[in-house]
């Protein structure tokens, strides 16, 4: 920072506002947090005080010279890309003009959310202070004691200002760990003039009146029909490693058969996302499943037709059923070994609020997740339907490692589903023999 800057921060500051020190409500991953007091200094989430009590506090004042902070900041390249408005830059030095009791200088590093689980651990000191990292990688950066908890007034703030779901991924054997900045899910995108809103409720009706795309090959998108159904992912609320992945039983079985048949109609396509938008360009697909990657070219495609909506339902044994989709959050975290925890968390909480997340929302089409943000844009489809789905229908994915054990036997499955190897005959043992593979590493 410019030595002018020093000196325009020697000016009074509140001192209620500087007594009350935050680094408390912080501890490295796997220990418990201490019951902090103290305030979040969130601009976003902290009350306001009335004219009396500035009043009252300004009398107590005192000149106080700006701490100086060195923090470094890592974030996917894009997000540091002067022709994509440098999102992360432009936020910190907002702020940094916020916070004049810190004089800070920030240094960037490039790293994606997907990679933090493995570039953090492996130097810890040498990482980021404040980086972004999905929340599927959560156990890998807990195991090597890689994040600061949060706890207090921290914790209150996210607990109290971002959709429970994308709070339940950040959370690790009881603590929480980050704090979400978007999601990560999928819902499906159909033509408006092939259906109806009321025909997207239900996939049964779709195939009678168009053709849709489905990635059944894929696991991450196969795990909908069963979690609809009851099937379970480490426990239902995904934070039991005990319980393993349940695809056993009748439950089970009843998906496959369901599956079976789906595959069997002229009007159910099995392709990914971004073979499906290719075949809906071509005039070959009426409506796919897929998740906020593809929204803008399918709004070109479509135009005045664009329609995007969650996963309908599909009759298993005759009941309708609730197609359910996996959903994780993306999410900044605070390195625990960090030399200025008080600095980074609140640049953590600054880097996932409602002026942050507006602007990546701006400038990156990012859908936010701040629940005051996301109440303001609603007029705007993707989000109406990405939070629809975060809030009422999807299922928070487990950050367990063993959850790599699903994935290739998941990618068998859908396969022999879409090639017809699985029958209504052979269903049940097709079922049991996915379950025990879905849960085991293979080595003996």
């Amino acid at each position: 920072m410019k030595k002018e800057k020093v000196d325009i921060m020697k000016r009074k500051i509140l001192s209620m506002m500087l007594a009350i020190c935050m680094a408390a409500g912080m501890t490295g991953c796997g220990s418990k947090p201490a019951d902090s007091e103290r305030q979040s200094g969130n601009d976003q989430q902290q009350s306001k005080q009335s004219e009396t009590e500035q009043q009252e506090t300004s009398q107590q004042s005192e000149e106080v010279t700006p701490e100086a902070v060195k923090l470094t900041v890592w974030s996917p390249s894009e997000d540091q890309n002067p022709e994509l408005g440098q999102w992360l830059n432009t936020m910190c030095e907002q702020f940094n003009e916020l916070h004049p009791e810190w004089d800070i200088t920030f240094e960037y590093g490039v790293c994606t959310e997907s990679d933090a689980k493995k570039l953090v651990p492996q130097d810890i000191d040498a990482a980021a202070d404040v980086f972004l990292y999905g929340s599927t990688g959560l156990e890998n950066l807990c195991q090597s004691s890689s994040l600061t908890e949060w706890g207090g007034k921290y914790k209150e703030a996210v607990e109290n200002n971002y959709p429970e779901a994308l709070v339940n991924c950040l959370i690790y054997d009881g603590g929480l760990y980050g704090v979400p900045f978007t999601t990560d899910t999928y819902f499906m995108y159909y033509d408006k003039s092939v259906f109806s809103e009321e025909d997207v409720k239900s996939l049964d009706t779709m195939l009678e009146k168009g053709k849709v795309a489905f990635p059944l090959a894929n696991g991450y998108y196969l795990a909908a029909f069963y979690q609809g159904n009851g099937c379970t992912f480490f426990g239902e609320d995904g934070k039991s490693r005990e319980a393993g992945i349940d695809l056993s039983g009748e439950k089970a079985v009843a998906v496959t058969d369901c599956l079976v048949d789906l595959v069997a109609n002229k009007n159910f396509i099995v392709a990914e996302p971004s073979d499906a938008i290719g075949m809906m360009r071509e005039g070959n697909c009426d409506a796919y499943v897929c998740g906020t990657w593809q929204a803008t070219q399918t709004q070109e495609i479509l135009g005045e037709n664009f329609g995007v909506t969650v996963l309908p339902s599909v009759k298993i044994n005759g009941v309708d059923t609730q197609i359910r989709p996996f959903t994780s959050a993306k999410a900044v975290g605070v390195k625990a070994t960090t030399a200025y925890p008080e600095a980074a968390m609140n640049l953590a909480l600054y880097l996932a609020g409602y002026d942050s997340q507006k602007a990546h929302y701006e400038l990156r089409g990012y859908v936010p997740c701040e629940n005051a943000l996301v109440a303001e844009v609603q007029d705007d489809a993707i989000c109406k339907a990405d939070a629809q789905t975060v809030n009422e229908v999807a299922i928070a994915r487990a950050c367990f490692t063993e959850f790599s054990y699903y994935w290739s036997p998941a990618e068998s499955m859908g396969t022999d589903l879409r090639d017809g190897v699985v029958t209504h005959e052979n269903a049940a043992e097709k079922t049991e023999a996915f379950h025990a593979a879905a849960n085991s590493s293979g080595v003996e």
